[in-house]
């Protein structure tokens, strides 16, 4: 009897919504657990959703459903948030301890981690409480094998009276047997008799391992121990997450340069064959210029430019994630967010918000506090998201790295780090300001586990980087950039008297921009830029351009020979870096935003306080360095 699944297409539902049985024959499972014990892998081997997950906890903060057959029976999934217990100290453990008492769910299957299976008990026994239909999943039975610890499931299966199922989710162990499970819920007789409430749950669990789990070695604990020591260190932790960072960047700007060049050849080559279509075919010329040296040349910078740091950079950060290795980046950061009034899971959304600034403020809902989530989604912005690393990335080997081949690149590296660094450390620094002014308070304890380390699985971290992550922020990117091509292509090519409007709105500005070490131009196409930072540099060179189309450029040499041409310097350069890094959030996340917060007072706030900061440090550089430079 085989498993098959179909999506139902409602990927991190919300259980306000509520969960409708569509027919009476359907059975509902639960998915609960600890975080990180592999339940959303799970949820995706079952359903063949595309559930992000990773090796840390909080990755889910919504419900997820998916529907599953196995023969004859239908299964609707639902992927709760991690808890570790129905006792509730977060908004996503609420949403969980909600649904698995509405009575709702055929039965709750509780996904355990076997490596720590005590702490994962006290879930189950709570669950049994309310519910004899427990189904208990024993998740990562070859990471608990690798550490000498054996499980005896037949005795725990007698003391706990519910069905076990061993599996290792990541390698696909025991899938079909927990859906065969889910299948025969209905049909199970549990055995599971109400304990005496008088006993504390956290000693019953320790007597059920005490009997059940046996420990032959702790060679790998000791290692994992001995590493920790070395990356969480008071005096080697930050080192550590410098080079970390300065060696991601130096592979991504090394990598990338040669792809970069052959897609930029290849589309550009396109472009030449649309040239010959339109004119074979007899378009205007006004047409032609239009579609393909407006909205074509944009769309080919934006895939030139933005996919090959994206198809390398992704799947580095997502591999850091499966090793372990940015739970200890939280972990490191806890101490600098607490001495700001804020909350220590804003480590994890910032580092959410590299990929995307939209999801690192959708990932805001792991904290629980109202005050320290505001302040959290507020300063998101200043981790620079993909779309602002190509322009910076540019900006610094053209104007700021006279070498060329290893030591440019690794020079490159190293400034972007600092770069991304400064950021950090202006999250720090408004993160206290709100928590002084706006959004008085005091700091909440969590709890972070530090899940173990783990071999990545380096062609599952490849494809889910690539089709999750890049073809997703590439196609946002551009799907923008084709309009705002033809948006800037007309603006640059209609006139009045003698005058394009392009030329007007970038004269207007220029006063502002010439204060804050820019011009016109630049500022004008940030404002534009406004739906994807991807496209800054595309516009500003088809409002440099005398046609308001793209230049061809087989290089960052032509790239900033261009850039020179228009009254670009070292400061200019530097000032446009520093804006871009500080400025209003891109559309998509400023509605993102304004969704989670529910206010539309914070959205502005969200879009003014960093633009403020952006343009008050670019003017102190600018009037720095024109008295004393």
């Amino acid at each position: 009897m085989g498993l098959t699944y179909r999506s139902t297409g409602k990927g991190a539902a919300n259980t306000d919504d509520g969960i409708a049985r569509m027919n009476e024959d359907e059975i509902i499972i639960a998915l609960a657990g600890n975080p990180n014990v592999g339940k959303s892998t799970l949820f995706n081997e079952l359903t063949g959703m595309r559930q992000h997950t990773g090796n840390w906890s909080g990755k889910t903060v919504g419900c997820a459903e998916g529907i599953c057959r196995y023969g004859e029976r239908e299964l609707r999934i639902v992927d709760l948030p991690g808890t570790y217990s129905l006792n509730p100290h977060s908004s996503e453990e609420a949403v969980a301890r909600d649904f698995i008492c509405s009575g709702i769910p055929d039965s709750v299957a509780i996904v355990c981690d076997a490596t720590c299976l005590e702490r994962n008990l006290i879930l189950v026994l709570q669950t049994l409480q309310i519910t004899s239909s427990v189904i208990l999943c024993i998740n990562l039975m070859d990471e608990a094998q690798k550490k000498g610890i054996r499980i005896d499931t037949e005795r725990l299966g007698e003391l706990l009276g519910v069905p076990i199922v061993c599996m290792s989710a990541r390698s696909k162990r025991g899938i079909n047997d927990a859906a065969r499970l889910f299948a025969e819920c209905k049909n199970i007789e549990f055995s599971s008799q109400p304990r005496d409430s008088e006993t504390p749950i956290p000693k019953i669990a320790e007597e059920i391992c005490r009997e059940c789990v046996m420990r032959e070695h702790k060679k790998r604990e000791l290692r994992d121990r001995r590493i920790d020591k070395i990356l969480t260190g008071k005096f080697t932790a930050f080192p550590i997450m410098f080079i970390m960072l300065a060696v991601i960047f130096w592979i991504t700007i090394q990598g990338a340069n040669y792809p970069s060049a052959l897609l930029s050849k290849g589309l550009f080559y396109i472009q030449d064959r649309l040239l010959e279509l339109m004119v074979s075919i007899g378009a205007p010329v006004w047409l032609t210029e239009l579609l393909v040296l407006g909205v074509w040349r944009t769309l080919a910078w934006v895939v030139a430019v933005m996919l090959p740091p994206m198809a390398i950079f992704f799947p580095l950060f997502t591999l850091l994630e499966d090793l372990g290795y940015l739970p200890r980046i939280a972990f490191n950061l806890d101490r600098c967010f607490k001495k700001c009034d804020a909350c220590g899971k804003q480590a994890l959304t910032m580092c959410m918000g590299f990929g995307c600034n939209a999801a690192g403020v959708v990932g805001c809902r792991i904290i629980d506090s109202k005050r320290e989530r505001l302040i959290a989604m507020l300063t998101n912005v200043f981790v620079p998201c993909n779309g602002r690393f190509p322009t910076i990335i540019a900006l610094i080997s053209i104007f700021f790295v006279t070498l060329s081949g290893f030591w440019g690149s690794m020079i490159s590296s190293l400034i972007l780090a600092a770069v991304i660094i400064f950021g950090i450390l202006i999250t720090f620094l408004c993160s206290k300001l709100l928590s002084l002014t706006l959004l008085k308070g005091t700091p909440s304890s969590f709890t972070l586990e530090l899940p173990p380390y783990r071999a990545p699985q380096v062609g599952k971290v490849i494809v889910r980087s690539i089709f999750d992550r890049t073809l997703c922020v590439l196609g946002r990117a551009a799907s923008v950039a084709a309009p705002a091509g033809l948006i800037i292509w007309l603006l640059a090519n209609i006139f009045i008297a003698d005058k394009s409007i392009l030329l007007y709105c970038t004269d207007f500005l220029d006063p502002l921009g010439r204060l804050l070490g820019l011009d016109g131009v630049i500022l004008f196409a940030f404002i534009l830029a406004l739906p994807a930072n991807e496209i800054v540099i595309p516009i500003i060179l088809m409002a440099y351009s005398a046609s308001g189309s793209l230049i061809d450029y087989s290089g960052l040499s032509e790239l900033g020979g261009l850039l020179r041409a228009n009254g670009w310097s070292a400061l200019t350069a530097l000032c446009v870096i520093t804006f871009m890094l500080c400025h209003f959030p891109c559309s998509t996340t400023l509605i993102t935003i304004k969704k989670e917060s529910g206010s539309m007072r914070w959205t502005l706030l969200a879009a003014l306080l960093p633009t403020a900061i952006g343009m008050l440090l670019c003017f102190v550089l600018n009037s720095f360095a024109r008295i004393f430079i």
